[in-house]
C-alpha cells in the first residue's frame, strides 16, 4: 500500500502497541495489527474463553474453550505473522499493575468493557502522554476515538455519553464489533506513521 510504503513499514516494525481486553474488539484489532506488521504487541486479558465468544471473536475456535484468551490469541497471532513478538499476561489491568504492564508500549488500545478500566487508562495516558485508543460497542452500536495523552481526554467524552447497557443486557451483533476493532487497527496504525488522526466516530448500523 503506497500510504506506508517501506519507510512506514519500518515504523511499524518498531512500534510496541499494547492491547488491553482481547475480546471481540482486540482480537480483531490485535490480528489486523499482527497481519500489518506491528513488531511487538502486549496482551492484557485476565478471562479465559467461553463458548459464547466465538460468536464475535476471531481468534479463537472451539478448541481454545477454557484455555486463557491472552495465551491463546498469543498462539493464534504467532501462526499469522512469526516475526511477531508478543508479551501475553493473564492479569487484571489495575493501578497497581498499570505501569508494570504499560510501561513500554507506544500507543494503547482499549478492548475493555468498563469504565472503571478506561479512566484508569486515561489517567495513565495523561500522566505518560501515551496515546490511546478507544472502542466501544453494543446492540448495533459503537464508537472509535483517538485521545493523545493531553486535554481534552476520555473524561470529558464519557461524561457526555454516558450508558446504562451492557453487552449482558442487550446483546451485541458481531459485525459491529469487528468494524469497530477494524477501525482501532486503522487508528493506530494512523497514529505509528504521525498521520493525522480521526475525531471520535459514532456508528449505527441501523440508522
Amino acid at each position: 500500500y503506497r500510504g506506508i510504503g517501506k519507510k512506514g513499514q519500518s515504523l511499524l516494525g518498531k512500534a510496541t502497541v499494547a492491547i488491553i481486553g482481547i475480546g471481540a474488539l482486540g482480537s480483531t484489532s490485535a490480528e489486523l495489527l499482527a497481519r500489518a506488521g506491528i513488531g511487538k504487541l502486549i496482551l492484557i486479558d485476565r478471562d479465559f474463553v467461553e463458548e459464547s465468544n466465538l460468536q464475535r471473536q476471531h481468534l479463537f475456535d472451539e478448541s481454545d474453550i477454557g484455555q486463557p484468551k491472552a495465551l491463546k490469541a498469543k498462539d493464534h497471532l504467532l501462526k499469522i505473522n512469526s516475526t511477531l513478538t508478543v508479551h501475553s499476561h493473564i492479569d487484571d489491568l489495575n493501578f497497581r499493575t498499570i505501569d508494570t504492564l504499560l510501561k513500554d508500549a507506544d500507543i494503547i488500545v482499549d478492548g475493555t468493557d468498563n469504565l472503571e478500566t478506561r479512566h484508569l487508562i486515561n489517567e495513565y495516558s495523561m500522566k505518560h502522554h501515551v496515546p490511546w485508543v478507544y472502542g466501544s460497542a453494543i446492540s448495533d452500536k459503537g464508537f472509535v476515538g483517538v485521545f493523545l495523552g493531553k486535554q481534552p481526554c476520555f473524561r470529558c467524552f464519557s461524561a457526555t455519553h454516558p450508558t446504562q447497557e451492557t453487552c449482558d443486557t442487550v446483546g451485541v451483533l458481531n459485525s459491529i464489533t469487528t468494524l469497530i476493532g477494524s477501525l482501532q487497527a486503522q487508528a493506530t496504525i494512523d497514529l505509528l506513521l504521525g498521520k493525522t488522526t480521526t475525531p471520535i466516530i459514532h456508528i449505527n448500523l441501523h440508522n
